[in-house]
């Protein structure tokens, strides 16, 4: 006789990872246009023709020099404007041509990341088992994922997922779920990529948005791509960062807080001014209930190391205040809000990025040990908080 029939149990558990997964390799890549925020309000009231609006441009000028932000990097350039001078006006049907153009680039600058953080993984493109994408920036199937898939050269069997529309939280999303399959598919491994360019939703200012405004000042384009595996395969394999613990927390009666909405001249959003205020109210009750769920009590949060999606400098004194943070805590967000503005869900990817390289560069400065355990966290429409706890192994910063 043969041997006993496994069960689903015993199926089950040998599918599974046996540890935890982790960030394996980093990449980020921006366009090569660079606007240094101090000549942003010149620059944008000029190219949409729009000078004689002074009091807007004061406003303008005003967010600008309060935003924490010494420059940005965009797709959009004068040349492209010039071609396509309906997208300055959003009453005109320019959404054809926005998507177009999104389609091409969105993808391509996701694959300059996603190469980056595979050439650091160290294993062929081809043994990448799944595929997340999250952008808000496309509108068109087969979508960015499919094309990003043919330009890395991935399997034909790669399993792809987009996340569409999720805004500033789409990395902490995509991250999440990266961890879950990663744990719960022995061997996968998980390429997580997040693209944007403001594009799809640049115009024009308008007496009484001041939405727009806003999202002028502070928003950018760049792609982050992560590799997440469990169970690493050494010597090739180096874990940078453990995924202990994932959660998503909706702040209730916060729909019309943060909103987007695609139509014939583009992506509209709206931000609401207590955004700030609505993720400083609830920050803490993530972070205690995330610790809580490890068995974990009274953690300083001065203790851990800090990657807090940047989605704008007020957001990020909020959370420095209620948290009671040291100044340094928070200091890789505010480099990336600095050198790249807000790329929506990619740019907690790059704040993973600064942190991972300031903590190899403290240890081979000072010798100084830095915090075992951190939290990464990111923001966006719901109000929807992301909240992950992370680990980093013995020996990261010495490798």
């Amino acid at each position: 006789m043969g041997s006993a029939p496994a069960t689903v149990r015993d199926i089950r558990r040998a599918q599974r990872a046996d540890g935890p997964a982790a960030v394996l390799g980093i990449g980020t890549a921006n366009p090569p246009t660079c606007l240094a925020q101090d000549e942003y309000p010149d620059y944008y009231f000029r190219i949409t023709h729009s000078e004689h609006l002074t009091d807007l441009k004061g406003k303008l000028t005003r967010i600008c020099n309060k935003s924490g932000i010494r420059q940005r990097f965009v797709h959009l350039d004068e040349q492209l404007l010039a071609a396509n001078p309906d997208f300055t006006d959003r009453a005109l049907p320019s959404l054809d041509a926005r998507v177009d153009i999104a389609s091409a680039a969105v993808p391509e600058l996701a694959a300059r990341a996603a190469a980056k953080a595979i050439a650091e993984w160290g294993r062929p493109a081809t043994d990448i088992t799944h595929l997340i994408f999250s952008t808000y920036s496309g509108a068109r199937a087969p979508s960015a994922d499919r094309r990003l898939a043919s330009l890395l050269g991935l399997s034909p069997t790669v399993s792809r997922t987009v996340l569409s529309l999720h805004g500033c939280y789409g990395g902490g999303r995509s991250l999440q779920l990266a961890k879950e399959l990663a744990e719960n598919n022995r061997g996968a491994r998980v390429l997580v990529a997040c693209s944007e360019i403001t594009l799809i939703a640049f115009y024009g200012p308008e007496d009484g948005c001041l939405d727009n405004i806003l999202g002028q000042a502070i928003f950018g384009d760049g792609a982050g791509a992560v590799i997440v595996g469990a169970d690493p395969v050494g010597p090739v394999e180096r874990p940078l960062f453990e995924m202990a613990f994932a959660s998503q927390t909706t702040i209730p009666d916060t729909e019309d807080a943060i909103s987007m909405e695609i139509n014939k001249g583009g992506m509209e959003y709206h931000i609401s001014n207590q955004v700030p205020r609505l993720v400083g109210c609830n920050v803490e009750r993530c972070l205690t209930d995330a610790f809580d769920a490890l068995g974990v009590a009274g953690v300083k949060w001065n203790d851990l190391f800090w990657a807090v999606h940047p989605g704008g400098r007020a957001i990020l004194d909020r959370i420095e205040g209620v948290l009671g943070l040291d100044d340094d805590k928070l200091a890789a967000s505010r480099r990336v809000l600095s050198e790249f503005g807000n790329m929506s869900g990619t740019t907690v990817i790059f704040v993973l990025d600064e942190l991972r390289r300031r903590r190899a560069a403290k240890q081979d400065t000072s010798g100084e040990e830095a915090p075992e355990w951190g939290v990464m966290m990111a923001f966006g429409p719901g109000i929807t908080i992301e909240t992950m706890v992370l680990h980093t192994p013995v020996g990261l910063e010495g490798n």
